[in-house]
């Protein structure tokens, strides 16, 4: 052994007792971490028993009902997973190191060329996606359920399917292990640190950490759109945006974002920055940035923010701009919100709100979408249970939940690329802003999920807000509704049903391709998604998609087209804090929005 060899010898020994002694650390770190998990209900963590028990039933009576498409499927299954078998057993018989031809699905969780040229890792892979179309095929089969169950067995069914994928585990990896033999370890290493500081930051849990945290600050390089706090309350803050035109529309406009994530997400950064585009289109602009509630905001419910949100944001803009009415927008659950107290408005006779824009939103949950595996009782139970504990619905329950239904790009993806690769976190916006959640307050959050989501009543008997019986037929102010094409939080033929019910005889339908974030965040310099528009309303939403017309594009210019409409004529520019009695409390993006109140 030469003197070279040696010395690269003695570097490899030194860094290798060098990385087990930081794995001896980290782990210890690890059992610290794990030891302070909270207790939480067991549906918070799968199904309830119940629908175990119908899987069984259904099962056991397909097997005495109909035996033989039982015994079809799975001798399809044994069939084709012997087949593969013998062929890759033949062709290195035949001294070819090389898999057989591999005619399966594509699947992107499976990009790496080794997955199709090393005869060891193509086994695997084919064996896992014929095994999980076996078992999709199998619950489809089952024809003694009822819809939503099936429905959720093939969800959590899929999820099951999604965790076992060869890609999740270090010895069926083949990047993994080539990364690990390339860097002597260092990039195991370096993933376990990057699981140990995921599981420390979330108090025992584990939450993949999806963007880097340092790369990003709300007011300095996102969030950054110029404006001013004009009011403030304990539910939100009031922003006014600076003009950016010497000339803006009368009636002023302001936006409701959903409590359940940051304002922000419309003002990322200058180029795709809704709330600049529309400053930039000559309108007086307000949003509004509510407050992260910690456990002392048990009781407000649906109520309180229809009183002390929308109806309190509504009033002040009309009193600072001294105008009788005002355009709104509501996103998500904020439009679902908006809703009632539209609705509620028509039962007071107010008529302070000239049109309203729903983006995303659902109001009719007959058909919950793919939520509504979430909207059984074995699960809202938990969740009541949990938040009557708490005091709030924690931000980190909504985001894990709506991460799984998403799990292989928002779970299991980033945990290979973080856990395994030993790569450090991207300096991504939009998942930066992903994972700054908020929280909702107990009482709001049952309201919501049980009288809405789940018993429908806004669009069924009725709903009570501030003691009046609201439907969705109540509606009548005029309104445009944006939907996007692959959201899967609210889908779009959801949200078409629901403008339908509603009383308004100016309505407007746009489907944006896309989903749920990149649907509506698509400005028009991009050119990268198109929408659909159709002024007619058949009964089905397929209906509608097939006759609708496509526009290459950003919906948004059509959209501000039909509220120009409802905007009034051009004045002068109004410039924030300069209205009586209504000074400046606070630089954009104000004080609420990077508020993380620390829970028991």
């Amino acid at each position: 052994m030469t003197t070279e060899e040696t010395g690269n010898e003695a570097e490899r020994l030194e860094l290798l007792n060098k990385n087990l002694a930081r794995i001896e650390e980290l782990s210890q770190r690890l059992v610290a971490a794990l030891a302070h998990k909270k207790s939480s209900p067991s549906g918070l963590q799968g199904p309830g028993h119940e629908l175990y028990a119908k899987a069984a039933a259904a099962y056991m009576s397909e097997m005495v009902t109909h035996p033989s498409k039982i015994f079809e499927n799975q001798v399809q299954y044994w069939g084709k997973a012997l087949t593969h078998y013998l062929e890759a057993q033949q062709t290195l018989m035949q001294g070819k190191l090389a898999p057989p031809q591999d005619t399966g699905p594509k699947d992107r969780r499976f990009s790496s060329p080794l997955w199709d040229e090393h005869p060891y890792f193509n086994f695997i892979k084919q064996q896992y996606l014929l095994s999980s179309a076996a078992i999709a095929d199998a619950v489809d089969d089952l024809d003694e359920l009822d819809s939503k169950d099936k429905k959720r067995l093939r969800y959590f069914s899929q999820q099951i399917i999604d965790m076992m994928s060869p890609t999740n585990f270090l010895g069926t990896n083949p990047e993994a292990l080539a990364k690990a033999a390339e860097t002597q370890g260092q990039s195991l290493v370096d993933g376990l640190e990057n699981l140990v500081r995921d599981i420390e930051a979330s108090d025992g849990e584990l939450l993949v950490t999806l963007a880097d945290k340092n790369a990003f600050k709300v007011g300095g390089n996102i969030g950054t759109a110029e404006g001013s706090v004009v009011y403030r309350n304990e539910l939100f803050e009031l922003i006014q945006y600076a003009p950016t035109t010497e000339k803006v529309h009368r009636v002023p406009l302001l936006i409701f974002p959903p409590w359940i994530n940051r304002f922000y997400i419309l003002d990322l950064k200058p180029q795709n920055s809704l709330i600049r585009w529309i400053v930039d289109q000559g309108y007086t602009l307000f949003v509004v940035s509510w407050k992260n509630p910690d456990a002392s905001y048990r009781d407000f419910g649906m109520d309180d923010y229809v009183e002390k949100g929308f109806l309190t944001a509504i009033d002040q803009v009309k009193e600072i701009t001294a105008q009788k009415k005002v355009n709104v927008i509501g996103y998500c659950i904020a439009g679902t919100t908006l809703a009632l107290t539209l609705a509620l408005m028509k039962k007071r006779r107010d008529t302070s709100v000239a049109s309203a824009t729903f983006l995303t939103t659902l109001t009719d949950f007959e058909d919950q979408g793919e939520v509504g595996v979430f909207l059984s009782n074995d699960f809202l139970d938990s969740i009541e249970e949990q938040v009557q504990r708490v005091g709030v619905l924690e931000s980190f329950i909504m985001s894990r939940t709506f991460s799984y239904l998403r799990s292989n790009d928002l779970i299991y993806g980033p945990a290979i690329r973080s856990y395994m690769m030993g790569e450090a976190p991207p300096a991504f916006d939009l998942l930066y802003w992903n994972g700054d959640g908020t929280n909702l307050p107990a009482r709001m959050a049952i309201e919501y999920l049980r009288g809405l989501c789940q018993e429908n009543r806004f669009a069924r008997d009725g709903f009570t807000v501030l003691g009046e019986t609201v439907r969705i037929g109540d509606i009548s102010v005029p309104l445009c509704s944006v939907a996007c094409e692959t959201d899967h939080i609210a889908a779009w033929p959801s949200c078409y049903q629901g403008v339908r019910r509603m009383g308004s005889k100016d309505r407007t339908f746009i489907l944006s391709e896309s989903g749920h974030i990149a649907g509506i965040v698509n400005p028009p310099s991009k050119k990268k998604y198109g929408h659909y528009v159709n002024d007619d309303w058949p009964e089905n939403a397929s209906d509608w998609r097939e006759a609708a017309q496509h526009s290459d594009g950003s919906w948004w210019p059509t959209w501000e087209a039909w509220l120009a409409g409802w905007s009034g004529a051009m004045i002068a520019a109004r410039t924030p804090g300069t209205e009586k009695g209504h000074s400046i409390l606070a630089a954009a993006p104000g004080t609420y929005v990077t508020e993380h109140p620390a829970l028991a």
